[in-house]
């Protein structure tokens, strides 16, 4: 496959927290491209490795105490190449991240739209006239009601429903190419994480944007995402089209997510299927697949050797050692 049509080619990244005792290997050989105008979202249990990958594409955790290896390419720029400087540009103008937690991550003392107005000057040399409007057009975009007073607002004074979508216009404020959403809907209820689902999708095809996508709500995957791949233990152990790994998916841990979750065909007082057992300790991974321990399908040899990938078809790919007697679908009534 050419990794030119690739806008983010991503080969063996390695993430390393070494400030503790012992290193944590949070990420461990992740290989992630994504076309321009493409959706791929990144799914799994709590601890996956799944929002270390996306910070780490914006090189945000500190080089004291982490450990980044291997290759990430970006619009053809190698993001660990890049000088501070660079890195400083590269940031909100050609990739920009919508946090989990807005209210973290905007700063309560600026308005919301002193903030926006900031982020747009750093980037680009236009008068705070200019800056406001843009700002102001914006929060229209991302369909803020009374869009010039709340920008007036201050981040506690606002929803959550509001202050995600003001993360989003904050996000887009330089015009990146590049979205990385952390989470973006965790926090908020049923309707407003549809909504905002529905809204990032809209602005998604309206402005051609490239998105990396994090979630471990497979629902929401399904909503935004043209690929989906599935981590588990730092490692993506499936990856391909989101209509071939809800219909057909062949490791037992994308399997087992899918049986976890509730279904509007599922008869009253159903329990619902669980994966036994905890994720590994990810300062002393096993030698084997990481998930075997929890897999029902596991063999000795499982235990004692990495699978590495092998191709089903084109854009749909697994690591395991049991991928032959995976070919049963996902039944019917568990899929969105």
């Amino acid at each position: 496959m050419n990794t030119e049509e690739f806008f983010v080619d991503v080969k063996n990244l390695r993430v390393t927290f070494t400030g503790g005792k012992k290193p944590v290997e949070a990420v461990n050989g992740v290989d992630l491209q994504v076309r321009r105008g493409e959706v791929v979202a990144l799914i799994g249990e709590s601890g996956s490795g799944k929002s270390v990958t996306l910070r780490s594409l914006l090189r945000l955790y500190p080089e004291a105490r982490s450990r980044i290896e291997g290759q990430m390419k970006v619009g053809g720029t190698d993001v660990l190449g890049l000088s501070a400087k660079a890195l400083s540009q590269y940031r909100g103008k050609v990739a920009s991240m919508i946090f989990q937690e807005p209210l973290l991550a905007l700063d309560p003392v600026y308005s919301v739209g002193a903030q926006i107005m900031e982020a747009i000057r750093r980037h680009e040399p236009v008068s705070q006239a200019e800056a406001h409007q843009r700002a102001l057009q914006l929060f229209e975009r991302v369909r803020i009601p009374s869009p010039e007073r709340r920008l007036q607002a201050y981040p506690h004074e606002m929803s959550g429903g509001m202050r995600q979508r003001a993360m989003i216009a904050l996000a887009l404020a330089c015009r990146p190419q590049l979205l990385l959403a952390d989470e973006p809907t965790t926090a908020l209820d049923a309707t407003v994480q549809i909504q905002i689902l529905l809204l990032l999708r809209e602005l998604q095809r309206e402005l051609g944007l490239s998105v990396v996508f994090v979630t471990h709500d497979i629902g929401a995957a399904v909503e935004v995402a043209d690929r989906i791949a599935v981590m588990y233990a730092g490692r993506i152990v499936e990856e391909g089209p989101a209509a071939t790994l809800l219909r057909a998916p062949r490791h037992p841990y994308t399997l087992a997510l899918l049986r976890s979750r509730a279904h509007g065909a599922m008869a009253k007082g159903t329990r619902l299927e669980t994966i036994s057992g905890s994720p590994p300790d990810l300062t002393a991974l096993p030698p084997g697949c990481a998930f075997a321990d929890r897999c029902r399908m596991a063999e000795d040899a499982c235990r004692q050797t990495r699978p590495e990938i092998t191709w089903l078809e084109a854009g749909h790919s697994v690591r395991c050692l049991r991928v032959a007697d995976t070919i049963a679908p996902a039944e019917p009534e568990t899929l969105p």
